[in-house]
């Protein structure tokens, strides 16, 4: 009778959705953690080794040779990475192999330690959607409920990987389709990201942590109190154009190198052997190792890095742009790893060069480039502005939003993960933008529409 009666309550059902969630979610989050936290310092110790044998750059192309090698051969389909962990997530079916987590933390790992600008981001995805993938079809679970544990997966791995759950959650939800959230898994997604994160925080792994100096004073116009200051608000503005094209220039740059060298070179193998001879002539070209490997610190702790971003003149004028070329090289010829970190990089220190020459706080102007080509390049302006939150604090939200939401616009419809699907278009563009279909879709008959004008 009282069992009957509970029915009768929408919350009887939601106490029970809640309750089967958490318990699914448990061991994906205790694997994704612990996995991200063994990445992580492996990652730290890859780059101490490297930092110590500046020799091991020239072996960068033989060991590019032998990832692409390792995943034709033995990877199934993992080759397809974070696009394939999206497809399932949009269409549950064709799997994801477990040998995907090993394979791409592996690969990821010994990219950094041979000198390959790559981050760590996509690496964490990968191994968080291959888990749940694992865990789901151990459980039985039905397309829909393995859909919303994939998107688990994603939320862990990327909240473990960089300590922000809430930007995991959001990111989680937000990346999957352009312009549309679903929030059918927003509380499975927010258990993961926590408890992944608590996960690998027990075992010892410190993220870095950045620092706003800058503290707002209120301006006012008239008789108007204004709770931000309009000369910043305005820079701030110009900036997030700026962050936007570049993170339609990055993703356009990735995606036009990668299909030329597919195109033109023959032998595949030559793709990542071409590639890392480019990072080599590169690194001596510029005359500094500061574009290899994450860049969040260098050996010296002086030059061009993501921390040194937030101080006045800690980086060159156009440090965001050769990490964005070493970067692009890297990922675009094979070798394994996230784009984000690079991402971040080159948005501070991009900000650090606008904040220079406008009189703008420097560190502000770090922490909106940080979050806004992320944001761009992602199509994921909320979890970018949750990110700003967890990572800087909440006093300048305010500008954190505007940054990322106009850096979001003005990546146009383009972005680093082609099976994103466009649900809502950014601007009045249904003439010759076919909604529902992926970035790839768009972008090659985008690309056939140009070849026919020329």
């Amino acid at each position: 009778m009282v069992k009957k009666w509970a029915k009768t309550f929408d919350q009887y059902f939601i106490f029970k959705y809640i309750i089967k969630w958490f318990f699914y979610v448990i061991p994906v989050a205790v694997v994704v953690g612990s996995m991200v936290a063994l990445f992580l310092w492996l990652l730290d110790f890859a780059t101490s080794i490297r930092w110590a044998n500046g020799w091991l750059l020239y072996f960068l192309p033989f060991v590019g040779v032998a990832i692409v090698a390792l995943y034709k051969f033995k990877g199934k389909n993992a080759e397809a990475g974070n696009n394939l962990v999206m497809d399932e997530i949009h269409k549950p079916g064709g799997g994801i192999p477990f040998r995907m987590a090993p394979f791409v933390l592996i690969s990821t790992v010994v990219t950094h330690l041979f000198g390959g600008s790559a981050g760590r981001e996509g690496t964490a995805v990968q191994i968080g959607g291959s888990v749940a993938n694992y865990v789901g079809k151990k459980l039985r679970l039905n397309n829909e409920d393995l859909r919303i544990l994939l998107m688990t997966g994603v939320a862990a791995g990327f909240g473990a990987v960089f300590g922000t759950p809430l930007a995991g959650t959001i990111f989680a939800l937000e990346v999957i389709a352009i312009g549309r959230i679903k929030y059918d898994a927003l509380l499975p997604a927010f258990f993961a990201a926590t408890l992944a994160d608590v996960v690998c925080t027990l075992y010892g792994i410190h993220h870095t942590h950045y620092h706003i100096n800058f503290h707002e004073q209120a301006s006012s116009i008239g008789i108007f109190n204004l709770n931000f200051n309009y000369k910043i608000l305005f820079w701030v503005t110009i900036a997030a154009v700026l962050f936007g094209l570049v993170s339609n220039f990055f993703s356009e740059a990735s995606h036009s190198i990668k299909s030329i060298a597919q195109k033109h070179v023959k032998w595949k193998y030559a793709i990542p052997a071409i590639g890392g001879v480019l990072i080599i002539v590169l690194t001596f070209m510029v005359g500094t190792t500061d574009y290899l490997g994450l860049g969040v610190t260098t050996q010296s702790g002086t030059g061009n890095s993501l921390v040194n971003a937030f101080k006045t003149g800690g980086v060159d004028n156009f440090s965001w742009l050769w990490k964005l070329v070493f970067t692009v090289i890297t990922l675009s010829t094979g070798f394994k790893g996230g784009e984000v970190t690079p991402l971040f990089f080159i948005g501070a220190a991009l900000g650090n060069v606008i904040a220079m020459h406008t009189g703008m706080p420097v560190d502000l102007f770090a922490a909106l480039g940080f979050i806004a080509v992320f944001a761009g390049a992602t199509n994921t302006p909320l979890a970018c502005t949750f990110m700003g939150v967890e990572l800087f604090g909440g006093e300048h939200v305010l500008y954190f939003a505007i940054a990322t939401f106009i850096a979001y616009y003005f990546s146009g419809h383009s972005g680093i993960y082609t099976s994103q699907r466009v649900s809502v278009s950014k601007a009045d563009l249904t003439d010759h933008l076919n909604l529902k279909n992926t970035l790839k879709y768009i972008r090659e008959n985008k690309n056939k529409g140009n070849e026919k004008t020329n």
